[in-house]
């Protein structure tokens, strides 16, 4: 198989490196893998090559060049393929599936403040590529690609006109991949694309879409990653003069306040435990701290309160879906999620739900009037197809 039809999908993290190597467009799966805790001492890398075994060590990649270095060494190169897909999350000005060119990439950096966990190290790491392999095609398809074509009333903030239009200050959303890929398996297994759903990805980070045919009509996000549902270390939704507050009556200041609500909030933050990992949670919960039993309720709740929103908008409802590491791995967060809304025909089967983690199946009940599934989620899969679709596009007008 010639690399020309080799696309590799990669993830950037600022200590870590994951990545999938598809066949394309048959969308086999070569090879998979990648690097954690990139630069300490605890790095470590798993790579699976086909159908074969998980090979596996610690170390080699003290920097994400050694990393990819290795990598390239392990799939026998990388400078012969087609293109490298990317997820960023956001940049001024500039959505959809992109060629990663300078222009896209000043247009992401003119964001970084808005996404500092995210935006610098998909810079570094495309500009990495790029000097590693240069004239392999870098190709991202944005976070907010799937809110593109949201309707007004989901997308405009209550703001003066002027920073609207001046600033670009509007509800954005992101997990696009994520939610798309639920939206698109939903009508493969509906064998339709009308059909009312909300999903629900729930990670390191979470979010919620509504979706009516495909389309995305509204977001759990605001403008930042920073906003919507409590994060794993993110405050999610907060009061804009509750900040002020704390920076100016408090004395805490603006830099101080930030780096607070970005990386020692949320989960983490209102348990008072060293990490907001759901499963550090839920053990501390069960053990009798309050805090973190009350960090989890106000998780539900949040889903539940956006939950509401969305089958409003949606005028009804006939599918919820669970994604993403925590929603598909946590039975007992599942449950309380649901309980309770058969008001809006909801209703979960015990045992569907209890014997369901990270594989897809039906979990409501027979007689539920929505449908409630999990759906594992596979963003990757979406941004190999997008590159793919924009390299036929290029082929297609260099032809004509």
């Amino acid at each position: 198989m010639t690399g020309a039809r080799q696309l590799l999908v990669t993830n950037l993290g600022s200590t870590s490196l994951k990545f999938r190597l598809y066949e394309m467009p048959s969308e086999r799966v070569l090879a998979s893998g990648g690097f954690e805790r990139i630069g300490s001492d605890l790095a470590s890398w798993k790579i699976t090559l086909g159908d074969g075994p998980e090979k596996s060590g610690t170390g080699n990649a003290t920097t994400h060049e050694e990393a990819i270095r290795f990598v390239d060494q392990e799939l026998g190169g990388l400078g012969h393929l087609a293109a490298v897909g990317f997820k960023p999350v956001m940049a001024k000005g500039v959505s959809g599936t992109q060629f990663l060119d300078e222009r896209t990439l000043a247009a992401m950096e003119e964001f970084s403040p808005m996404s500092p966990a995210h935006n610098p190290p998909y810079i570094n790491g495309v500009r990495l590529f790029q000097k590693l392999y240069p004239g392999l095609p870098c190709i991202g398809t944005f976070e907010t690609a799937f809110y593109d074509h949201i309707p007004a009333p989901s997308r405009r903030f209550p703001i003066p006109l002027e920073w609207e239009e001046k600033f670009g200050i509007k509800r954005l959303g992101f997990h696009g991949a994520s939610h798309r890929f639920v939206s698109e398996r939903m009508r493969e297994l509906r064998g339709s694309n009308k059909l009312r759903l909300v999903s629900c990805h729930l990670g390191g980070s979470s979010s919620m879409a509504a979706v009516k045919d495909g389309l995305a009509i509204d977001s759990s996000w605001g403008m930042t990653p920073q906003s919507g549902l409590p994060q794993t270390n993110r405050s999610g939704d907060f009061d804009c003069f509750a900040m002020m507050y704390l920076a100016k009556e408090c004395g805490l200041g603006w830099d101080a306040v930030e780096k607070i609500l970005a990386t020692e909030s949320g989960l983490k933050g209102m348990s008072g435990l060293p990490s907001g990992d759901m499963r550090d949670l839920r053990a501390a919960a069960n053990a009798g701290n309050e805090n973190a039993r009350a960090a989890i309720a106000v998780f539900v709740t949040a889903i539940r309160r956006f939950l509401g929103q969305f089958y409003v908008g949606l005028n009804g409802l006939d599918a919820f879906v669970f994604t993403g590491g925590i929603g598909e791995n946590n039975p007992d967060l599942r449950a309380e999620i649901c309980a309770n809304l058969d008001c809006l025909g909801i209703e979960l089967s015990p045992e569907a739900n209890a014997a369901c983690r990270a594989t897809e199946a039906v979990i409501s009940s027979p007689s539920s009037k929505v449908e409630v599934r999990v759906i594992p989620a596979n963003e990757e899969i979406i941004i190999a197809r997008n590159a793919w679709q924009l390299l036929q596009n290029q082929k297609s007008q260099a032809a004509a």
